[in-house]
């Protein structure tokens, strides 16, 4: 399910809108899988009547906890829009947690060799006002993920700066300084040169 775009506010956008990597739900096919080629086994070497209900109990309750695996996964996503992040969960009922990107205090990933062999890992985020960090699991390409909310930050930043009142520690900026900023990153890698030149152009149209 992709971020509703009626919960955006004025000018905010969506960057990015992940869910967990689909890597989660193989332990729970490949468990499916064992019990139903067992069930079909045991039919062919012709079980009794007793033992032939319990493996079909246990094969609904293998494939019940793999669609539930699966509606848990296409109901949960990782958003980052340039202004806050936003985790969302639930079936029946939602759960949504939001992140303003300017309470961010620090932004790490970890993985293990088998996560990183698959490409998957866990973001770790401290925010101020939390007493401890907390960590989304299982998000594909995590080091991208960092990077990007990294480059939303210092954008976020650098709006805040330029608003005139400016963000805690960082003073008003004037247009040109803003530009400057904006060719820094740009050299960094933190923005393309396409919008580098977008960014410029909407600074230079205020002047």
């Amino acid at each position: 399910m992709s971020f509703p775009r009626r919960q955006l506010r004025p000018g905010e956008e969506v960057v990015l809108d992940v869910r967990p990597q689909g890597w989660m739900l193989v332990p729970r096919g490949l468990l499916a899988i064992v019990v139903l080629a067992g069930a079909v086994a045991a039919q062919v070497a012709g079980v009794s009547t007793v033992v032939a209900w319990l493996l079909v109990a246990l094969l609904a309750l293998t494939l019940g906890w793999l669609v539930l695996g699966y509606l848990r996964w296409i109901t949960t996503s990782f958003v980052l829009t340039s202004d806050r992040l936003v985790h969302r969960r639930g079936i029946l009922s939602r759960n949504s947690r939001e992140i303003p990107l300017d309470q961010l205090s620090d932004i790490s990933y970890r993985q293990s060799l088998p996560e990183r062999v698959v490409m998957i890992g866990d973001l770790v985020l401290e925010s101020a006002g939390r007493d401890s960090a907390e960590v989304f699991e299982g998000l594909p390409h995590p080091a991208r993920i960092q990077r990007e909310i990294h480059r939303q930050l210092e954008l976020c930043r650098m709006r805040g700066s330029g608003s005139g009142a400016g963000a805690p520690g960082y003073p008003a900026l004037s247009i040109p300084q803003q530009i400057d900023q904006l060719a820094e990153l740009a050299r960094r890698g933190v923005l393309t040169e396409e919008e580098f030149r977008t960014k410029k152009a909407e600074l230079l149209d205020r002047l």
